[in-house]
């Protein structure tokens, strides 16, 4: 028997885990704006909008910026199937969950794939990504992940992208979760080929992968000598409509209303600004999980603004503490992946999401799902640390 959905209506959730994240009151306004056909004049005009608002945010001028219809593992597949063929070395370097992704997505792709392992919870180091290229032969491309979703922990890009380049391989840069809320500079550090989502930073629901190409990744694309395995994500086959306006498959109209809008807010309050916003509130949360006697799992110079992750005590069934927060108060968290899954929490304070009244709430309630568990923390004390960070007290 079917269960009746025709009153469905979802939960208000307060969305602070690992994405997606809630949206400003106007992009969900955007989504119900009228649909227009994919190659209709008025839709043409969005379209270069979201282009032009893609590169401010990225920090590039490459021609080829555009949203992948699919979510950010879609982007990771695009960016490997336009760049890699059968036969190539790629080295990527893994410190966390989404390393691995990268790297197994490279290996389907056909190529010969070198990992080069990190502990979870440390940032990239540029020397052993050098030491593995050195011999690693030719290598087509290097990638990396700038804000490695599973541990919280970012990696600085420029060294790796100078590293890849006196190598003679192109630089792919994950940025699922910092794109739009961590400081990335495409154009400036040499990245050649980044990937991002619209659910987190970007503050959009999840549906669409922005993703550019430098001029060099670009000339890669256009001397491939096989053709690209996806014909859903060839980018020479999408460029036909992101270029040419010839029809390739049916784009989301409503999520890249949606993308627009979100672009529009980031754009308003200026990109450096919004790196700022998520910078302080980090701190903020950050903060208060210490008073409360909780361990972050990233160490302290690479914490990510946008996401951080939690050890959960030995005596706290973390997963309980989640359903706690779920059903007492809506909100939610997200659990660990990998290594990680059991034994930590993930809380992300992304976009729209990222406000110091959403880290005092967020910090307030975990206290109160941790202490049901009959952990004792000093009553407050999470909160009151956080306010001091946003009052610029410490």
């Amino acid at each position: 028997m079917t269960q009746d959905t025709a009153g469905f209506m979802p939960p208000y959730r307060l969305l602070m885990g690992a994405g997606p994240s809630n949206v400003h009151p106007r992009v969900l306004q955007a989504m119900a704006s009228s649909l227009v056909g994919h190659l209709d004049p008025n839709f043409l005009a969005v379209m270069d909008d979201v282009r032009s608002l893609l590169r401010y945010v990225f920090r590039t001028e490459n021609p080829v910026t555009l949203p992948i219809s699919g979510t950010g593992t879609a982007g990771m597949e695009a960016a490997m199937v336009n760049i890699i063929e059968p036969g190539d070395t790629f080295v990527v370097a893994i410190n966390g969950y989404f390393g691995q992704r990268l790297g197994e997505i490279a290996e389907r792709s056909g190529a010969n794939v070198i990992a080069v392992e990190h502990e979870m919870g440390k940032a990239v180091d540029a020397e052993r990504v050098r030491e593995a290229l050195a011999g690693a032969g030719k290598v087509k491309a290097v990638g990396v992940v700038h804000a490695e979703t599973s541990t919280g922990a970012a990696t600085s890009i420029k060294e790796i992208a100078d590293v890849a380049h006196e190598a003679g391989a192109l630089l792919v840069v994950d940025a699922v979760t910092s794109l739009g809320g961590v400081e990335l500079h495409v154009d400036e550090w040499g990245v050649d080929v980044c990937y991002s989502c619209t659910q987190k930073c970007i503050g959009a629901p999840p549906g669409l992968a922005p993703l550019t190409l430098s001029p060099r990744a670009v000339e890669t694309l256009q001397s491939r000598t096989t053709k690209v395995r996806s014909f859903y994500l060839d980018l020479t086959e999408l460029s036909s409509y992101w270029d040419r306006r010839a029809y390739h498959h049916t784009a989301p109209i409503s999520m890249i209303y949606a993308l627009r809008e979100a672009l529009r807010l980031i754009a308003e309050e200026g990109v450096e600004a919004r790196w700022e916003r998520h910078i302080r509130n980090g701190e903020s949360l950050r903060a208060g999980l210490h008073a409360m006697g909780l361990n972050v799992v990233a160490d302290p110079e690479v914490q990510l603004p946008s996401l951080t992750a939690v050890h959960a005590p030995e005596e706290i069934d973390e997963a309980q503490a989640r359903r706690y927060l779920l059903d007492r108060h809506n909100i939610e968290l997200s659990g660990g992946l990998g290594a990680l899954a059991g034994k930590a929490w993930r809380i992300g304070l992304m976009g729209h999401n990222s406000t110091g009244p959403n880290v005092l709430t967020v910090l307030g309630a975990l206290e109160e799902a941790i202490g049901e568990q009959g952990y004792e923390t000093q009553a407050g004390a999470g909160v009151a640390a956080a306010q001091r960070v946003l009052r610029g007290i410490d």
